[in-house]
């Protein structure tokens, strides 16, 4: 089994580490880069890995997943660069940041892998999107696959639908948690207790992802087997069409498209 170095650990970082043991990967297959002295002690005591520097976890792991912010990819990527070699896997999992931004700044022949991931890695049930570098082998892909499937769900995708993705799947879950929260919100209005409208409307979304994942159904089926003729969910949808509500979504996820578009560019 390849050996591992997470370098950043945040919570993503953690939340990779923690999926990756549970999937079995062996702890001695795996280390952190961490400089905060109070966070590698955590981390050691929690999990039992090995906490070392960057540079030594780049240099010892067969593959490094850099969990960094983008902001500060720039200054990982010079503390690493000395310390990786051509055939080396490295994993990005930071928005924004390109492949051909990774390997402008690391040796020539290093595969490099973007990834973009999302908050449901939390509870096991992430959706990553991954894309290939140019000195990225079917091995290497793999590697990434089973590194971010520890949490979740995997897709290919080429680079250029990156910045798509990150509009649905990686702020996806804030759009979800927005609808739920306007729900609570109108149940409370409609005379519900904050708590009943909590659990109402969390557990129906639940339960509808659920359907919608074990069923395979088409959305358009599923709302249409809850929408009676001249019914209440009839009477609420067209509340929904009349103040453009798929117009907005359309609308809204174009705005993050065109905002990760600016943030590869530095801007």
């Amino acid at each position: 089994m390849p050996q591992v170095a997470i370098i950043g650990a945040g919570v993503m970082g953690e939340t990779l580490l923690s999926g990756l043991i549970r999937a079995g990967r062996r702890v001695d297959d795996l280390m952190v880069g961490e400089k905060r002295a109070e966070r590698a002690a955590e981390l050691e005591e929690r999990y039992g890995v090995t906490v070392v520097g960057n540079a030594e976890a780049a240099e010892k792991a067969d593959t490094v997943v850099l969990v960094v912010k983008p902001q500060d990819m720039d200054d990982a990527l010079k503390e690493i660069a000395s310390h990786v070699r051509p055939g080396q896997l490295v994993v990005s999992l930071a928005a924004g940041i390109t492949t051909a931004f990774l390997e402008a700044r690391l040796p020539e022949g290093v595969a490099v892998v973007r990834v973009m991931p999302n908050t449901p890695a939390l509870v096991d049930e992430g959706m990553a999107a991954i894309s290939r570098g140019s000195h990225c082998d079917e091995d290497h892909l793999v590697e990434a696959e089973s590194l971010v499937g520890s949490v979740g769900k995997v897709i290919r995708v080429p680079e250029r639908q990156q910045d798509a993705v990150t509009a649905i799947s990686g702020s996806g879950p804030a759009y979800i948690f927005f609808v739920v929260e306007a729900m609570i919100e109108a149940g409370v209005h409609l005379g519900l207790p904050r708590a009943t409208a909590y659990e109402l409307v969390v557990q129906t979304m639940v339960g509808s992802a659920k359907l919608l994942r074990e069923t395979g159904e088409h959305p358009t089926v599923l709302r249409e087997q809850v929408t009676s003729p001249a019914g209440t969910t009839a009477a609420a949808i067209r509340e929904l069409e009349d103040h453009k509500v798929r117009a907005a979504f359309l609308t809204a996820l174009e705005a993050a498209r065109d905002r990760s578009r600016a943030l590869a560019e530095g801007s």
